[in-house]
């Protein structure tokens, strides 16, 4: 029985420690021996800037603002709002912005997979810009995801997704943006060893003739789409410099919820594209998929397993009575720091960090078990607050 628990527990550490440390090591090595560099050149093809929406009254006349005041040829640009079934004031908004290029295209309510891919099959550019209508675009964000085309070898690109700057951001938000900062650095490094795993739908791009529509649509589009230029054997990479910004999730409830559904449909989209798991075609990148999109979603219940190790072994070893001791603090850490953020009490940076890890943990066990259950969601609801783009 010890011998199991002892096995279980280094095995649970060994897989734990890979995921969050071992893999970005493996990262940076490959990234360092491999360098791939993209050959970016300033070069600006016919382009559409692809808006999806879904009831985003609040937001979706700033978006537009900010689309007809970006740095690219107006003759080369072409702006569509995706409306996949509204029914607040969205339509309407939009409509406003007919005489200055903008294109409305309404759709029944179907999902949104649905609704970019009626409006891919009417652009007219040869690169298409997916983008969120709270996503607020850097003055010269198309004009670098562009650059990278001129790349024969690329067939996507992935920008740089931050967050306004908001005086009072809750211990979810603080810990949100520290993952935005490590997944930036896996980014980096992935595009060093040839492709990233996958887009943010917030700013990403891809050639118009390498789209298909994606097989199933209980997956999130950005990573059905974007990968599905790997599948066809192209780059999708990484750029810092195509910078885009939109509001943090309001709180820790809806940025839960959030996490539970990308995560559900991101998991089915691996096995939707599960022959990129195949390292005979796909070299790296299977691995880097499999610990990126996989792993980390099994790290729950590594963790649980950790646990229960750790206290069946305590009273045969100090070491792992304090390995039981020093979790069991943790998550008391986590849990305070819950309690403080219900009850509006400001906290220290100290205390966000492991009620992130919590709750980023927790979503993605939730989302596991989810799948598990055959739970699909089919449907977008996104939850936004107005945006002010003079925060960035």
């Amino acid at each position: 029985m010890l011998t199991t628990m002892v096995i279980l527990f280094w095995f649970s550490v060994a897989t734990i420690l890979y995921a969050y440390i071992g893999f970005t090591v493996l990262l940076f090595l490959v990234g360092w021996l491999k360098n791939r560099r993209v050959n970016k050149q300033p070069v600006t093809p016919p382009l559409t800037l692809l808006i999806a929406a879904y009831n985003e009254e609040k937001s979706i006349a700033q978006k537009i603002e900010n689309a007809l005041s970006l740095d690219y040829p107006r003759e080369q640009l072409e702006i569509i709002v995706a409306s996949d079934g509204s029914s607040d004031r969205t339509d309407e908004i939009v409509q406003q912005y007919h005489d200055r290029g903008v294109i409305l295209m309404s759709f029944p309510r179907r999902g949104k997979i649905f609704a970019l891919n009626d409006a891919i099959a009417r652009a007219r550019g040869e690169i298409i810009v997916f983008s969120d209508a709270n996503t607020f675009y850097d003055t010269r964000a198309l004009l670098e995801l562009a650059g990278n085309f001129a790349d024969p070898e690329v067939g996507g690109v992935c920008g740089n997704q931050g967050h306004f700057k908001k005086k009072t951001r809750d211990n979810a938000s603080k810990g949100e943006s520290l993952y935005w900062n490590y997944d930036k650095s896996l980014k980096r490094f992935e595009t060093r060893t040839g492709s990233i795993v996958s887009a943010d739908g917030a700013i990403y791009a891809i050639r118009k003739s390498l789209y298909e529509m994606p097989p199933s649509t209980a997956v999130t589009d950005d990573f059905a789409i974007s990968t599905g230029v790997i599948e066809k054997g192209y780059r999708l990479v990484f750029d810092s410099e195509a910078r885009a910004f939109e509001d943090a999730m309001p709180g820790a409830e809806e940025e839960f919820r959030r996490k539970v559904r990308i995560m559900n449909r991101g998991l089915r989209g691996v096995l939707m594209r599960k022959k990129l798991l195949n390292p005979f075609r796909y070299g790296f990148y299977s691995l880097t998929l499999f610990s990126h999109k996989v792993l980390r979603r099994l790290v729950p219940f590594f963790l649980i397993l950790l646990f229960i190790a750790s206290l069946a072994l305590s009273a045969a070893s100090p070491f792992y009575l304090a390995a039981a001791v020093a979790q069991g603090l943790f998550y008391l850490w986590a849990g305070i720091s819950y309690l403080m953020r219900r009850r509006n009490i400001g906290g220290s940076k100290l205390f966000y960090i492991p009620f992130f890890y919590c709750m980023a943990n927790l979503a993605a066990m939730v989302a596991v078990l989810n799948l598990l259950a055959g739970k699909k969601i089919e449907l977008w609801n996104p939850q936004r607050q107005g945006a002010n783009p003079e925060q960035a």
